[in-house]
């Protein structure tokens, strides 16, 4: 305990210009004589503490100091920080928090100067600006079920609107795209299935325990995909001028051609599901499915039932 204590007051220490030995023992709830005699042992072992007296005094690390951080530079630990300021703004771990303070300690006091204020160049946030919203304690007890191997009840809606219940065990998350996924043992298909986090309802975590297949996270992420490219369909689509910011924010150069009269041709691959008939159909008539004809007589089907809703 006091070991932990010793090396999250040199962190605290690190991490701010200065602090006084009050606010030491009002952090980790001992007595100030004790924070006196940590101070005193963790300079006997070589890290150099200046005393301050007067209003503002207290307690810092001499501004040469900093701990070996092993050739990693600053502008590589600034962009360790700021990816683990993104995943705190959707998980709120505090094991993350201790992390970043870790991290941020590694950093020389005018460095960390460089890092706050005017110095900020990127932020990267996973939360979810409209639609698909999960709550952080939904993803704090999927984690908690994955580590310890609690089983899980939970209904569970499908992308057709059909629900049903599921009993799982949890392997992990995966953030893809703009949504969290569940990847799990299914016990009512028998078989590893992902799982969008925004469609499960009433979660139940059980007291009965599982025994962990040998199966890791990367195997069926990457299965997921393999899953994902047989499922591909091949697309010719043809878009009017007007949608020209859309295409290419979209697609990727390589699968646009722009014709003499400024129509622009897109030859891609897309897993054929019920958002790819929504993402179509709301291009309008800004789009024609050249290929295949099933997509382009699916959209009419689809285009028709709307119609005949506004009759």
């Amino acid at each position: 305990m006091k070991v932990h204590r010793l090396l999250s007051i040199v962190m605290q220490l690190l991490r701010r210009k200065r602090i006084s030995g009050q606010e030491l023992a009002d952090l980790f709830e001992v007595s100030l004589r004790t924070i006196y005699r940590d101070l005193e042992t963790i300079n006997s072992a070589g890290i150099p503490i200046v005393s301050y007296s007067g209003a503002n005094g207290g307690y810092e690390i001499m501004e040469q100091y900093h701990i070996d951080r092993q050739m990693v530079t600053s502008e590589e630990l600034h962009s360790i920080l700021t990816a683990l300021k993104g995943i705190q703004s959707s998980l709120e771990d505090p094991d993350l928090a201790d992390l970043m303070v870790k991290v941020g300690a590694l950093l020389t006091k005018s460095e960390q100067g460089q890092l706050g204020e005017a110095g900020e160049t990127l932020i990267f946030d996973t939360n979810i600006w409209r639609g698909g919203h999960v709550d952080k304690s939904l993803i704090a007890t999927l984690r908690e079920t994955a580590r310890n191997r609690h089983v899980v009840l939970f209904n569970y809606t499908n992308a057709e609107g059909t629900g049903e219940p599921r009993t799982v065990e949890p392997i992990g998350l995966a953030w893809k795209g703009y949504a969290w996924y569940l990847y799990a043992y299914c016990r009512l298909r028998n078989d590893y299935r992902t799982f969008r986090l925004s469609r499960m309802k009433e979660l139940v975590v059980l007291d009965e325990r599982f025994i962990r297949r040998e199966i890791s996270l990367e195997e069926l992420d990457a299965r997921w995909g393999k899953q994902d490219a047989a499922n591909l369909v091949s697309m010719v689509l043809r878009f009017h001028p007007r949608a020209r910011v859309k295409v290419e924010e979209y697609f990727p150069p390589e699968e646009i051609t722009v014709t003499d009269n400024g129509y622009f041709i897109v030859r891609t691959e897309h897993e054929e599901d019920v958002w790819l008939y929504g993402t179509l159909l709301s291009y309008g008539t800004d789009v024609s499915v050249l290929e295949p004809k099933h997509v382009a007589e699916n959209i009419k089907v689809r285009a028709r039932q709307i119609y005949r809703l506004y009759e």
